[in-house]
């Protein structure tokens, strides 16, 4: 049977985008990574998909006169290359309400904190001025407004007494790099499904409280 296309945008170095691709090339993932597209041509991540031999696509918005126009161009390259799922990873830009709507469903994202908590950017600064002993990051379908989308998934770090940014930050992103394919597995196994604006995970539902909600495995 055909695995589904699932195309990833990032704008950086792709780190969850190659948890992603390193997750697709195990046997019984039920994906295939079709394509990488990055808004910014100097993106570290496109020369690491190409390694992997992931086809890459470059749209710059740079060269767009407004989001609107910016989107269509992605769209079309989303139907071009027969893309059923998209994934942001680190994809730093803001899509339209009109562009989420019709993706709405197929398109997640991974954030850097426990959402609702610390939306937007410099999350790991901002949990740590706010003093806050637990800390992580989520997975959630992407909504016209920013970092608020149905969570799938969840996992939690503890913030330790003379943590940094960058300290805090590779502890959430080693769990980053573990929930991502785990919650793109879920929903395209058709196993998180979305009701009435909220995610149901069919088996984990009765399942007691653990580190990362549902359990990654």
């Amino acid at each position: 049977m055909t695995k589904p296309r699932v195309a990833v945008l990032i704008s950086g170095r792709g780190s969850n985008m190659m948890s992603l691709i390193e997750a697709a090339s195990e046997p019984g993932y039920p994906v295939e990574i079709a394509v990488v597209i990055s808004n910014r041509p100097e993106a570290h991540g496109l020369a690491r998909a190409q390694a992997a031999n992931i086809p890459t696509r470059i749209i710059d918005h740079k060269a767009y006169a407004d989001r609107a126009s910016f989107d269509a161009a992605l769209d079309a390259v989303l139907a071009d290359e027969q893309v059923d799922f998209v994934c942001l990873a680190g994809f730093m830009r803001l899509l339209t309400a009109e562009f989420t709507r019709k993706w709405y469903g197929r398109m997640i994202n991974i954030h850097p904190a426990l959402l609702p908590s610390f939306k937007g950017l410099h999350t790991h600064e901002r949990a740590l001025e706010e003093g806050v002993r637990i800390h992580g990051c989520t997975v959630h379908f992407v909504t016209p407004e920013m970092d608020v989308g149905p969570i799938i998934m969840q996992a939690a770090v503890p913030v330790l007494d003379g943590d940094t940014p960058e300290t805090l930050g590779a502890r959430v992103l080693a769990q980053e790099h573990v929930i991502y394919p785990a919650a793109l597995r879920l929903v395209t196994e058709g196993r998180a499904a979305l009701r009435d604006g909220r995610v149901v995970v069919d088996e984990f539902e009765l399942m007691p409280p653990a580190l990362v909600v549902p359990p990654a495995f």
